[in-house]
């Protein structure tokens, strides 16, 4: 993940020392008046701009993976806001507070892997990381994450992705068929997750058995084509996950 750490004041800089060590490739951007800590804090991935630091955005979204600024909540959203294309392409954005105190995901937290980074800052600073999707705050199934660490792909239009995803968070009743791929989705899904599946959710080994009329969404893990008749019925409401080749 190509990372861009930014900080605009001289005690922020020190901090973004410390996150840049943390990622491995990281790199620094800071005030041109602020050179020597930068460079201090960041020998050789240090970078020096004159102007606003809002100047410094669009290169920033286009050239890499995820921001960490060490810039207010406010200021951050009002910066980027004008950038903003859509989730499958902007960049993970998280705020770091001055202090080193609080981790923040503001953009693109599933997709993008914002919350994933926030985490890993969380760890390596000692602070608490602040994940606000629902998914996450209340540790279920992240329907656009599940198997992303296994190397699954999912196939689904964005409807099908919000629907799915409601149905989660809602605890409407959802059926998980998994018919291929590691059995350790679970310990190994996003941001660790511990403990019993969510309660709404219901494992099957085949599609076959599932009466479809008794869930709101369906979760299938297969690596086959999906029959006509269950490909009508789910219409609008199944996420397919393809784990790869054993």
């Amino acid at each position: 993940m190509r990372v861009a750490v930014v900080s605009i004041t001289r005690h922020g800089i020190a901090l973004a020392g410390r996150i840049v060590a943390a990622l491995p490739g990281a790199q620094l951007f800071a005030p041109e008046k602020f050179r020597v800590e930068a460079e201090s804090a960041a020998a050789g991935a240090a970078h020096c701009y004159q102007g606003k630091v809002g100047d410094q955005v669009p290169a920033l979204f286009a050239n890499f993976d995820g921001i960490v600024a060490i810039v207010s909540l406010g200021a951050v959203v009002r910066l980027i806001a004008p950038h903003l294309q859509g989730k499958e392409t902007d960049p993970a954005v998280v705020v770091v507070d001055e202090a080193g105190r609080f981790v923040i995901p503001v953009l693109s937290g599933h997709l993008g892997g914002a919350n994933s980074l926030a985490g890993h800052l969380a760890t390596a600073l000692g602070a608490t990381a602040v994940l606000t999707t629902a998914s996450d705050a209340r540790a279920t199934i992240a329907v656009d994450l599940l198997g992303r660490e296994l190397g699954w792909t999912f196939d689904a239009t964005h409807g099908e992705l919000l629907h799915c995803s409601a149905a989660m968070v809602n605890d409407e009743p959802v059926a998980l068929v998994q018919e291929a791929g590691g059995a350790d989705w679970w310990a190994n899904h996003a941001n660790g997750r511990k403990g019993p599946l969510p309660a709404n959710v219901t494992l099957f080994a085949r599609l076959e058995d599932v009466a479809l009329e008794r869930f709101t969404a369906v979760l299938w893990i297969s690596r086959r084509v999906m029959p006509a008749d269950c490909a009508a019925r789910l219409a609008g409401r199944c996420v397919t996950y393809r784990p790869t080749a054993a």
